[in-house]
Parts: structure tokens; C-alpha cells; sequence
């Protein structure tokens, strides 16, 4: 009885000195003696083979199984009274996929830190292939998109050309018409189209005799350019003058080079259209009632000043745009690197989603925003490739002059757009948050920041601008086939419109 007793008192002893005290668990791990190798794949691309020690392996199972050893069950002992000994060989399998996932994850911090790879997407790692071994070191290789290195060009004294017009009174009353226009009604009219009227057809696109999409009942005004996400009609107004309910018109549709459809891009295909219905638009008159119904005006004097805001924010927009293709020119002229596909394609769609904020907070409407982002779409590697190479120049002019972030620069943007599409900034907030664009948010707003920072070292020409009408009717559809591809709205009220304007509009002045 004595000797079972005193080995018991054996095994509590033994415990005791294996186990941490809690307050030790609380401690944090030694950095890692990782080696790492960096191979440079291409411009932007670093392919990485990280080595972890196997004392360091040892470490972190260590931790583990000291945490695990208070209640550790196992057969013919209390819990946490069994040897650490057999409870190491019976639970490390179980805690190596734990053990794993902090050695990675500790890994990827130092790697950051004492590397300084300024990256611009996930790393590309397969975590099932990633294994533990029994014995020695753990070695795992993963692929990361990285920022290009590059010397950063000089920006102080650019000359840079600016756009000037006085917000006239027939710019007002241009822009008035398109927003009662927006709230006008569509009736039917027995005769032929003109330019400016609406029709209502069924669409078919073929390749040869091979049918490759079509649309039924799609309400279009007719306009010079009808675009669309991957392709476009030009001459669309003549292809449809004179043209009457119950006739047909054939014409040819340009396949973007970029479209996911790979075996038609930059392909020409018909475009027939059976034309059920042609319509006049009605526009409302200008009553109280409206007034209020567009955003609470007292009277049309306030709304015309409205307007006139309005244009001052999309000429301020026009101004920066243009100032920024200027700058950009400047400072990539000497970037010459190459940026590989797989990069531009996993870009494409940011640069999508910061060009829609971006047209959201300067007050344009749900067609223009619409046609600008069905080019975009139909250009995307080209311009995905030229914001890339801007966002890298800028971003890396911004870390120079240490130009960050604050809160109160996202509470501003967010601002601006909930202003122009008539939502709370709450829900334009968590709109954004829930689509995972706060970076691309963040992106914008050091992009902005160091735009203007060039402007205020810059001299200017001023250049007479003029408010172009809109000359393209876009439709959210893709004229080469159905894709599974999700992109954010480039409507930005997000409500429902009615069923005999789908697709044109908004139901907001703006």
C-alpha cells in the first residue's frame, strides 16, 4: 500500500514539474529561426521556401501539450493524471493540424516583418500539403503576388492641364431633363423610332449559325453606342432608325478582347433584334409633389442649385480625373515592367469596385456609371494593368511622404456616396464592409491624398471643358454567353425599378 501510494505521489510530482504554471502559458513563443528563400518568379511574383527549425516544431507541440495536460483523458487514469509521456503519444496527431496552423501563421508574420515584401494579394499556399514530419524540419513553398521594386519618380513642378467651364444655365436645364427623364413614362407609339425613343426587343446573338445568347423583352432607348458587359453595338441609332413594332433589324456586335467567352473574343457577331414595341417617353411635369419625391426640394429654384452642385462635383471629377491621367503618364513613363496575367486577373475586379466608388461619390448617374463600367469590363486586362501600375507609383509616393489613413477619411467617402445614391451612410457602410471593399475604399483615399499632394507642388494650364451628352446605352448583360462572374452594382441606388424601364432607371435625382 505504501509503494502505491508513494507512486502516485511520484506521477503528481512528475506533473507538476511538466506542467507550466498559467501564468507561463500566457507567455508568448520565441520569434522563429526560419530560413527562408526568396526566388524572384517575375516582376511582381516571389516564390518562397520557408524552412522551420525542428527545435522550433518542439517548442510549439511543447506548448500544446503542457496546456493539454490538466485535463488530458486517458484510459486507466484521472484526467490530467497521466504520464506526459504517453499523453504526447497519443494526442500529437491530433494537435499536429493545430501546431501547423500557428507555425504558419507565425511563420507569414516574421516573414513580413524581416522581409518587408510589400504584398498585394493572399499567399498562394496548399494548407493540405503542408505536413508536420516525425522527425526534423518543417519545410513548406508557397507563391505571393508582391508590389514591383522601382525607384520613385520625381512629381514636384508637373505642368498639368485643367479643365474650366463656368456651370451655365443650359448645362441646368440639360441635366434637369435627363432627371425628370428619369421619372417620365414610357407609352406606346405607332410609328417609326427616332433617336432618343425606346424599344422594347427581343435579343439574339449568333456566331455563324451557332446561337451563343439571348434576352427576351429588354427595354433600350436608342442611342448611338448600345454597350454591353463584354462587347458593344456601334451605330445603334442608325441600325434602328425608322425601324417600327413588328419589324426585325440585324447589325454586328464587337466581342471584347478581354470577355471570359475565350473562344469569341474580339470576335464580330450578329446582333438581331425583333423589335415588339416601340415607345415615347412622357416626361412629368415639374409639381410639388416631385419636388419633394426627388429629395425634399421646396421649390424648382432649390433643385436648379442642386444641379448646379452637382456639376461643379463632376467637373471637380473630371478635373481630377484628368489631372490624374496627366500625373500618371508623367510618373509611369519609365514603367516599363512587365505584370503577369494571373495578377491582372485577380486585380481586374478591384479595380472595377474603385472605379464604381469612386463615380458613386461624385454624383453621376446610374447609366453613366453603368457604361463606364461595361467598358471597363470590356477592357479589363489593359486597364487593369495601367490602374495597376498607378495605384503601385502612388502607393509608393504615399509611404514616402507618410501619408495615411483615418477613420474620419472613411467616414467622409462614405459620406459622399451616401449623399449621391440617397442612402444613410450606415448602409452604404456595411454595404461596402459586406462586399469586402474597405481596402479598396482605403486604396482610393491614399490615392486621392497624394493626387492632390502632386497638385499642390503643380503648375496649370487652364483648358476650356464641355459637358458631353451621353451617347452610349448600357445594359448589365453580356452579349457572349452567361457567366458565373459576381460584380459589384453599377447601379447605385440598389432599388428596384419598374418593369417597363428595367435596366434604365434610378429611382433618385442622382
Amino acid at each position: 500500500m505504501a509503494e502505491i501510494k508513494r507512486q502516485e505521489s511520484d506521477e503528481l510530482l512528475e506533473n507538476e514539474e511538466t506542467l507550466a504554471p498559467e501564468e507561463a502559458d500566457k507567455e508568448e513563443l520565441p520569434p522563429l529561426n526560419l530560413e527562408v528563400k526568396i526566388d524572384e518568379v517575375s516582376t511582381c511574383q516571389r516564390h518562397l521556401t520557408v524552412t522551420i527549425p525542428a527545435e522550433d516544431v518542439a517548442t510549439y507541440f511543447d506548448k500544446e501539450f503542457s496546456e493539454l495536460m490538466p485535463t488530458a483523458q486517458v484510459p486507466g487514469f484521472r484526467p490530467g493524471r497521466a504520464p506526459r509521456k504517453l499523453v504526447e503519444a497519443r494526442f500529437r496527431k491530433d494537435l499536429a493540424e493545430k501546431v501547423k496552423s500557428e507555425l504558419l501563421m507565425q511563420s507569414m508574420e516574421q516573414i513580413h516583418e524581416e522581409h518587408q515584401l510589400a504584398a498585394i494579394g493572399e499567399p498562394e499556399l496548399d494548407l493540405d500539403a503542408v505536413e508536420i514530419p516525425d522527425e526534423g524540419p518543417l519545410t513548406f513553398e508557397f507563391n505571393l503576388e508582391v508590389r514591383p521594386e522601382f525607384e520613385a519618380p520625381p512629381w514636384k513642378g508637373l505642368t498639368i492641364e485643367k479643365p474650366v467651364r463656368e456651370i451655365a444655365a443650359q448645362d441646368v436645364e440639360a441635366t434637369l431633363k435627363r432627371i425628370l427623364a428619369n421619372r417620365g413614362k414610357l407609352v406606346p407609339f405607332d410609328g417609326p423610332a427616332e433617336p432618343g425613343d425606346y424599344v422594347t426587343v427581343n435579343l439574339t446573338f449568333k456566331d455563324g449559325d451557332q446561337e451563343i445568347s439571348s434576352a427576351a423583352e429588354e427595354v433600350i432607348r436608342i442611342r448611338p453606342v448600345l454597350s454591353f458587359r463584354d462587347g458593344r453595338v456601334e451605330g445603334f441609332d442608325r441600325l434602328m432608325a425608322g425601324v417600327r413594332a413588328g419589324e426585325s433589324r440585324q447589325g454586328e456586335a464587337g466581342v471584347s478582347p478581354d470577355a471570359p467567352n475565350a473562344a469569341l473574343q474580339g470576335k464580330k457577331i450578329t446582333a438581331l433584334f425583333e423589335v415588339l414595341e416601340v415607345k415615347k417617353l412622357v416626361v412629368p411635369e415639374l409639381n410639388a409633389e416631385l419636388l419633394d419625391d426627388l429629395g425634399g426640394f421646396t421649390d424648382e429654384g432649390d433643385l436648379r442649385d442642386t444641379i448646379r452642385d452637382q456639376l461643379g462635383r463632376q467637373l471637380e471629377y473630371e478635373q481630377r480625373r484628368r489631372a490624374r491621367q496627366q500625373i500618371t503618364a508623367a510618373l509611369t513613363e519609365a514603367a516599363n515592367w512587365e505584370l503577369p496575367p494571373g495578377l491582372l486577373q485577380s486585380q481586374s475586379r478591384r479595380e472595377l469596385e474603385r472605379a464604381i466608388l469612386e463615380l458613386q461619390s461624385s454624383g453621376f448617374s446610374d447609366d453613366e456609371i453603368r457604361a463606364h463600367a461595361n467598358m471597363l469590363r470590356q477592357n479589363s486586362v489593359a486597364a487593369t494593368a495601367k490602374a495597376l501600375k498607378e495605384h503601385f507609383i502612388l502607393e509608393k509616393l504615399a509611404e514616402a511622404e507618410q501619408i495615411e489613413v483615418a477613420e474620419t477619411d472613411y467616414d467622409d467617402e462614405i459620406k459622399r456616396i451616401a449623399e449621391q445614391t440617397n442612402q444613410s451612410p450606415r448602409r452604404v457602410r456595411a454595404r461596402i464592409e459586406k462586399s469586402g471593399n474597405m481596402d479598396v475604399l482605403r486604396n482610393q483615399i491614399i490615392e486621392r491624398k497624394m493626387i492632390d499632394l502632386i497638385l499642390e507642388h503643380a503648375k496649370f494650364k487652364e483648358v476650356p471643358f464641355d459637358f458631353e451628352p451621353p451617347e452610349t446605352e448600357a445594359l448589365d448583360q453580356s452579349v457572349s454567353g452567361p457567366t458565373h462572374e459576381e460584380l459589384p452594382e453599377a447601379k447605385p441606388g440598389g432599388e428596384e425599378e419598374p418593369d417597363d424601364r428595367k435596366h434604365h432607371y434610378g429611382g433618385h435625382m442622382t
